[in-house]
């Protein structure tokens, strides 16, 4: 059975930071989340900050009117979010960490550090009928925590690897770090997804670490969109990680080829040593 095709999730969080920027109407994140949705994007991701940066409680609530795929709202652990998401009730929830001075997320969420405000807050959202996900560092204590927390999904953070200079030793031990936290994470039975970071250079090996279920990608899609457009750059992104997803597969398949045939050697070997 061929494996579910990766998905997108498209944040469009920079569209209302242009809007802001002038306090105007436009550029619409509502209009550009539908233009991306056309252009096969399998969600769109907001991330509702405290200090109201860019995404607005208005725009979260008019796209979970309008959408045509599914919402996945980000989101930090405190009772305003959480009583909102409670109203908008989301399709997906992603509970992260988050620092008012900070220009990005910086980290992962210390799922074991507030281990009981975190799974108060995934009972809750599950309840209002949200599926939870829980943004964290590839680190495999994290993720046995979130697992216990109740999360069903997790989403690991590629920072630290797309930050690491391509091809050098602390890339390669960022990626196994990924491929280790993702292998653990479906052992245990969790969904995974990934992001943070990601670009045009650097997805398609994300894309290929073992069952990743979708990777969520903003900046780098918005920022091609200015020289291509909003619909060609996330047919774009969808393309390299639908080749990334295909191209882990191949890998899998031919190391599991070569251990079968190893195997075979050696089987053949020790009937030839009686």
């Amino acid at each position: 059975m061929h494996p579910p095709r990766i998905l997108l999730g498209v944040n469009i969080d920079h569209i209302a930071t242009l809007r802001q920027a002038r306090g105007t109407r436009y550029p619409d994140p509502v209009q550009a989340a539908l233009v991306a949705e056309e252009a096969g994007a399998d969600g769109i991701t907001v991330h509702l900050r405290e200090d109201r940066r860019h995404i607005q409680p208005r725009d979260v609530r008019i796209l979970a009117e309008m959408l045509n795929t599914r919402m996945n709202l980000e989101m930090a652990v405190t009772e305003e979010m959480l009583a909102l998401a409670e109203e908008v009730r989301p399709a997906h929830v992603c509970l992260v960490p988050e620092k008012r001075e900070e220009l990005t997320t910086e980290g992962g969420l210390d799922v074991v550090g507030g281990f009981d405000a975190i799974a108060s807050a995934c009972q809750r959202l599950s309840a209002a009928g949200c599926d939870v996900s829980l943004f964290i560092d590839p680190d495999v204590e994290q993720i046995d925590a979130a697992q216990r927390a109740g999360a069903p999904t997790i989403e690991l953070h590629t920072g630290a690897y797309a930050e690491a200079r391509p091809g050098s030793d602390a890339a390669n031990a960022e990626y196994h770090r990924l491929t280790t936290a993702a292998t653990h994470a479906i052992s245990l039975g969790l969904v995974v997804n990934a992001g943070h970071g990601l670009h045009y250079h650097n997805v398609e090996a994300i894309a290929a670490l073992p069952g990743v279920n979708e990777l969520n990608i903003g900046h780098a899609i918005i920022a091609r969109a200015l020289f291509v457009g909003l619909k060609e750059a996330v047919q774009e992104m969808k393309r390299l990680i639908i080749a990334g997803q295909e191209a882990g597969l191949m890998a899998a398949l031919d190391a599991h080829d070569h251990e079968h045939e190893n195997h075979s050697v050696h089987v053949h070997n020790g009937c030839c040593g009686y």
